[in-house]
């Protein structure tokens, strides 16, 4: 299974402390039934860590799915984990999300409620078209594939470049005049490793690789354009 996370912004004003005192012990406890037996669904953050800027975390979420078990569908709890990650950055908060984009968004609208009582404190994260674009153009033969939106191209919603494709800077440019990029896949400069990353700050990693590692490579290579992308819109 490829290694997937998110990143969002906490938009607002808050110190790691405050974010560790709400979400210390923090755990909801559902009832619920199926085919004749009752199930506690625990929704909870353990293992707080916060040092160095940094707090991170363990996010849990049990849910009910039927399994097949010799032609009889039988209801099993099922419990779904997150890593997740809140840094000071310069005058920013992140938080990442260590799971698929969808299960993220699930984990970020239910800590902005629990911590900050709004649906709206904890919003994606976003890099713009000209960061994505300096990301593909500063190491273009390691890119695999780019995907373009907000075309003006009528009833196109999204157009690819890949293989041979990408080795036609005519056509590049020509997609670059019609949309923005929204989505690259690409090897990680100096190795083998293969990662996708959009526009939307969900990062993919589709080759096996340690979670730790991971981490840091969202650190240390995605951080940054999130940050340089806040500071080129507040430039505008």
């Amino acid at each position: 299974m490829p290694l997937a996370a998110k990143i969002f912004e906490v938009r607002t004003e808050t110190t790691l402390e405050e974010i560790a005192d709400k979400l210390m012990g923090y755990r909801l406890i559902e009832e619920r039934e199926a085919d004749g037996q009752q199930f506690e669904l625990i929704t909870e953050v353990r293992d707080l860590d916060l040092k160095n800027n940094r707090l991170e975390g363990v996010f849990s979420r049990d849910k009910l799915i039927t399994v097949n078990q010799r032609g009889r569908l039988v209801p099993v709890l099922k419990t779904v984990e997150a890593r997740i990650i809140f840094r000071k950055v310069e005058d920013f908060t992140l938080l990442t999300v260590v799971q698929e984009k969808h299960f993220a968004n699930a984990v970020a609208s239910l800590l902005s409620h629990h911590l900050f009582l709004s649906y709206k404190a904890i919003t994606e994260a976003r890099i713009t078209p000209s960061v994505m674009r300096e990301f593909h153009e500063r190491n273009p033969e390691g890119t695999k594939v780019i995907y373009f939106d907000d075309l003006d191209f009528v009833d196109v919603d999204k157009l690819a470049l890949y293989g041979d494709s990408l080795k036609n800077t005519a056509l590049y440019e020509e997609y670059l005049r019609h949309g923005k990029i929204w989505y690259i896949v690409f090897t990680v400069t100096g190795t083998n490793r293969v990662m996708g990353l959009t526009r939307n700050c969900v990062v993919t990693s589709f080759t096996r690789m340690p979670e730790s590692e991971f981490i840091e490579y969202i650190d240390e290579i995605v951080v940054p354009m999130i940050i340089r992308s806040k500071r080129e819109h507040e430039g505008e």
